[in-house]
């Protein structure tokens, strides 16, 4: 038997526990079936559409905020907090950016007030180490995903010994789909380490705890408690990176937010709270922001700025070019969404400056201001953690054979190597098509350092053919003087964590990234058909799509695909673009079926 074989064989037979089609998460949305073809041939009515799944993270964030898991959580955040202990976000992909992104969020609002009133700043440093974050193949994957990973319950478990979770520390450990491994190890081992837990995802629990035992093992422990964020199945199918993550950075950003308004007063002096702007000791209500800010990005206006950014990118990646985006505030939003495009729509990930081999990526993103080291610290918010395995660790951990033979680079000196930073970087503008890209928020453009960073941008993005601003916010920008500008108006509300500020830059880049790509023929209907089967949630996607598509049976879908991944492996020359074996697939059986004897 065919290696091949072997390996569709084995996810058959034994990898039952990863067949998830049962998961509303991993299902096509009724709403926008037919997206690809609508996208083609009207980019508004396809926003709309990607738009419309939006309002059932409505729902299923005012069904969570009602809950007494919810108060729990708050009560419980709150109580960590105040006695001095840590709380901790855990998650994976999608949700380790998002707990990166919540830890950052904490710490940049304890660098402002440190910044604002100087007296304070011994006082911050300690609040602001009070968050942190555990992302799956550690800070790396920020930027470049790590291939099976998220398969581990003994790499999540590491990462916890690692961080020092104890007794009086709260885990949040959030999974889109409530089934990850490593995550679901987070709170195997915080759990018994003393630590109180929380575990966030988006799919009925009884449906987890029926169909995937290691949900099971969380969900049915009394010591755990669950919030139940149950969205629905995405705007595209399986790609949580949308409304489940939404919903999960609406929920938990509200819990974190609510929990610094109320603390401000108890540790800073009465005479700096009395200066806090309104914003920051006044809890803001998250459910009706959040469908304020949906309502101002349906209306025609913000519609026609987005329907312009997806054209320009459509255009842009037509002609083989490249874009670099430059951001301040919103750097952080910008890799969540651009390291989510490789995996999911097959995109070439972002590349080190020492690799001459693989492809550029598409898109990139860039600190205009600070060289890389910097620029990184900029983005976390402080020194990158990254993991520094050996292959005796891994071997301990019962980890993937190729991780025990060749421990793969994830350290802070690698990730130093995707030059972030303000460094000239030929590769995104010899010789191709290529655009510098700013993404702004309103507020950024009227601050008192914008002068300045508007003269770094002019000087990073002198060697591109095209500059284009994108201004997120609620009126005109002040004047931004860096070619042309698009302006996408909607209510951003104030609060210390920014929260509103990273819902709206999420919203809109999710929406102009999605599209992009369906414009690109990177879906098929409301289907990922270009997704890259990297571990096995989505060797199972992969499977289920190419049955959908195909119309055969699922085995057939399995065993076709695993072909697939072996020819490309066998075939695929170094520097090439990689084709996404599912859409290979997917053609192939279209004309003849395999042999399976």
């Amino acid at each position: 038997m065919s290696d091949y074989r072997q390996d569709a064989e084995q996810f058959l037979q034994h990898e039952k526990q990863f067949h998830l089609g049962a998961l509303p998460t991993e299902q096509a949305h009724p709403a926008t079936r037919g997206l690809a073809e609508v996208l083609a041939r009207d980019l508004v009515a396809g926003i709309r559409l990607l738009q419309s799944v939006d309002a059932d993270v409505t729902t299923a964030a005012a069904r969570a905020f009602a809950s007494p898991a919810y108060q729990e959580l708050r009560t419980a955040l709150d109580k960590a907090i105040h006695a001095g202990h840590r709380v901790c976000f855990s998650g994976c992909g999608a949700t380790g950016r998002l707990s990166i992104l919540l830890e950052s969020s904490w710490r940049h609002a304890w660098r402002v007030l440190a910044e604002e009133f100087p007296q304070t700043a011994p006082l911050c440093a300690r609040q602001a180490a009070q968050v942190c974050s555990i992302m799956t193949g550690g800070d790396y994957a920020l930027v470049r995903s790590v291939e099976n990973f998220e398969d581990y319950l003994s790499f999540g478990r590491h990462q916890v010994v690692e961080a020092g979770l104890g007794p009086g520390d709260v885990l949040v450990a959030v999974s889109e789909g409530g089934e990850t491994s490593s995550v679901i190890g987070t709170v195997l081992e915080a759990r018994a380490r003393g630590a109180r837990t929380f575990f966030a995802f988006n799919n009925p629990p009884e449906i987890l705890a029926r169909h995937i035992e290691r949900s099971r093992w969380v969900i049915s422990d009394p010591a755990v408690t669950i919030l139940d964020l149950t969205s629905g199945p995405m705007a595209v199918a399986g790609s949580t990176r949308m409304q489940a993550t939404s919903a999960e950075l609406l929920v938990l950003g509200t819990a974190l937010d609510h929990v610094l308004t109320g603390l401000l007063p108890d540790v800073l002096p009465a005479a700096v709270v009395g200066l806090l702007p309104a914003a920051w000791r006044t809890p803001q209500d998250g459910v009706n922001c959040f469908a304020g800010l949906l309502q101002d990005l349906a209306q025609p206006a913000a519609l026609a700025a987005m329907v312009a950014w997806v054209e320009t990118e459509r255009d842009l990646y037509a002609r083989h070019g490249r874009v670099t985006y430059l951001a301040a505030d919103c750097l952080l939003d910008i890799f969540t969404d651009t390291t989510e495009r490789s995996p999911t729509f097959m995109m070439p990930p972002f590349r080190k400056c020492d690799d001459t081999v693989s492809p550029p990526s598409w898109a990139f993103v860039k600190d205009p201001l600070r060289p890389t080291p910097e620029a990184w610290q900029r983005v976390l918010r402080r020194v990158p953690r990254c993991l520094e395995w050996d292959w005796g660790l891994y071997d301990r951990l019962k980890g993937p054979p190729a991780a025990r033979a060749n421990p793969p680079k994830l350290g802070r000196e690698e990730i130093c190597k995707f030059l972030i930073g303000n460094e000239q970087d030929p590769s995104r503008y010899a010789g191709v098509n290529s655009l510098a890209m700013a993404v702004l928020l309103e507020h950024e453009t009227r601050a008192d350092a914008f002068p300045a960073w508007r003269s770094a941008f002019a000087q990073v993005a002198r060697p591109f053919q095209r500059c284009l601003a994108v201004v997120l916010g609620p009126g005109s920008p002040a004047f931004v003087g860096m070619g042309d500008v698009l302006c996408i108006p909607c209510r951003i509300p104030r609060s210390p964590l920014g929260l509103w500020d990273r819902l709206a830059a999420k919203l809109v880049l999710n929406t102009v990234s999605t599209a992009t790509m369906g414009c690109l023929g990177r879906l098929v209907s409301n289907w990922m058909a270009n997704v890259e089967p990297t571990n096995k949630k989505l060797v199972d996607r992969g499977s289920r799509l190419v049955a959908e598509l195909a119309e055969v049976d699922y085995a057939t879908a399995c065993y076709a695909l695993h072909q697939t991944i072996e020819e490309l492996r066998e075939t695929l020359k170094p520097g090439a673009e990689r084709p996404s074996p599912v859409a290979a697939t997917i053609e192939r059986l279209r004309h003849r079926q395999p042999d399976r004897t």
